[in-house]
């Protein structure tokens, strides 16, 4: 019996001892027909193959034996994929005496089945067309089959709902990219061609997204896609004003739609933020109302472009990395978002169901993993804010930041395609910088990038507005 038809039979009889109250609505019953097929297809594609094997290149991408719905031509599809990657002759002799071999020539029919297969068609020319319509037959059937199994453990009310949600979403996902038929395989001259196209489209351009921030994005060329930044720093540094302030320049400046998943602040405070840091106005003024007529003109004119901007703020607390992934799957789809800005990366947690039993270092060293993983699967960059360990405070000197201090895990640093760390020495009651020309560094900062995998480092001095929560360029200032 196929697995389908066992998940089937599993089903039902839940579907049926459901309580009548919590009977599921007409349209989540398993259909009284049987799931999607063309066996007349199976068989005419098999005996093209035992025909003309050389067929069997043309559709090597598309089939396999787990799209045949019958189980007795799965076993005949399995020999030929078998003698295929061996490079050995495919024909009714070679393949009967590969079914001897394992005791299935009979359950599938004998070689008169064989036989009769390869007189079922006159010619393997459409055998790509019929192959394609398999696969979506069987694409059909996986649908169905996760659709009961959702239903299963929908009624079973034992699983967490978030962890049930992604599960739901990760299966359909998987469905899309596995059975979807992906050529993934160019040539060289081709790859050649479209990178030296792009060099001359990106002439004078990012070839990331830009941060508004000229030197940033002169080290970066912008943040790119499928790459993990790590932005640390130690607490009242303004690691959430450099991100709200850098933001706040992808969204109004250049409208590219950005999420910002706060997990230390709710939306209401990033957005008085925001416009605090717009209008100018200090935030403790914007929490009293204490403003003027005009102020009160400039507000209202500012947050109309702010709410005319595609950005959006999640302010979820206790974030777990499957939640993230699913939120990042939802707003991608909803909203097409291009940057994912996570504030901070510490606050995440390993997940409710997870192995309770690890270390704190070992649960970072997992969300860090996971980050970089989902910033590859969706193909956008993500940007997650970390906190800093207290050995910068402990250490002599100047206190600038190094990459060992990067709190609880060194997988951050592994992990990472970017690190950067802000660096304010006014916080630390110095009043010049330390070049050696007494230069004075009151509000100023320094975002030092101290890795780059596809770059140089560099520090890159900018100014900050404690009173405005904002960061700007020097030029601009």
């Amino acid at each position: 019996m196929s697995n389908f038809l066992k998940k089937k039979k599993e089903i039902m009889p839940q579907q049926a001892q459901a309580p009548q109250q919590a009977q599921a609505p007409q349209q989540a019953q398993a259909p009284q027909q049987a799931p999607p097929q063309a066996l007349n297809l199976e068989e005419a594609v098999i005996g093209g193959i035992l025909r003309d094997p050389n067929c069997l290149d043309e559709i090597i991408d598309i089939i396999s034996p787990d799209i045949f719905y019958k189980n007795n031509h799965k076993e005949i599809m399995q020999v030929i994929i078998k003698l295929y990657n061996s490079s050995e002759p495919i024909d009714i002799y070679t393949v009967s005496n590969e079914l001897k071999k394992t005791s299935k020539l009979e359950l599938v029919g004998g070689e008169f089945y064989l036989t009769q297969l390869t007189q079922r068609i006159a010619s393997p020319a459409h055998i790509e067309f019929h192959s394609k319509i398999l696969k979506d037959k069987f694409i059909l059937r996986k649908l169905i089959e996760t659709s009961y199994e959702i239903i299963k453990l929908s009624y079973e009310e034992q699983s967490d709902v978030l962890k049930l949600l992604d599960y739901a979403e990760r299966r359909l996902f998987e469905i899309n990219n596995k059975t979807n038929i992906k050529d993934n395989t160019k040539s060289i001259n081709d790859l050649l061609n479209n990178t030296i196209k792009n060099i001359k489209d990106n002439k004078g351009k990012l070839s990331g997204i830009p941060s508004g921030f000229k030197g940033l994005d002169k080290v970066t060329c912008g943040w790119q896609k499928s790459e993990l930044t790590i932005i640390a720093a130690r607490p009242g540094m303004g690691k959430t004003s450099f991100a709200l302030s850098m933001a706040r320049n992808i969204v109004i400046n250049f409208k590219i739609p950005t999420l910002i998943l706060s997990l230390e602040m709710s939306s209401a405070q990033l957005v008085t933020r925001l416009i605090s840091s717009e209008t100018g106005i200090p935030s403790e003024r914007l929490k009293r109302s204490d403003l003027s007529k005009l102020e009160w003109d400039l507000v209202k004119r500012k947050i109309k472009v702010l709410g005319e901007s595609p950005l959006f703020l999640d302010d979820t607390h206790h974030l777990s990395i499957l939640e993230l992934r699913a939120k990042c799957r939802r707003e991608i789809l909803r909203n097409k978002i291009k940057l994912v800005i996570i504030d901070y990366l510490q606050l995440m947690n390993y997940g409710k169901l997870e192995n309770k039993n690890l270390q704190r270092e070992q649960e970072v060293s997992y969300i860090s993993r996971n980050l970089k993983a989902i910033s590859k699967e969706f193909n956008i960059p993500i940007i997650a804010l970390s906190q800093l360990s207290r050995a910068v405070e402990i250490r002599g000197g100047r206190k600038r930041p190094i990459l060992s201090d990067l709190r609880e895990s060194g997988a951050l640093e592994q992990d990472a395609d970017i690190v950067a760390f802000i660096y304010r020495p006014e916080y630390y009651g110095f009043t010049n910088w330390d070049t050696g020309n007494r230069e004075e560094c009151q509000g100023e900062s320094e975002i030092i990038i101290a890795k780059n995998r596809n770059g140089k480092i560099d520090n890159i001095r900018m100014k900050f507005s404690h009173e405005k929560i904002k960061f700007v360029e020097i030029d601009n200032v």
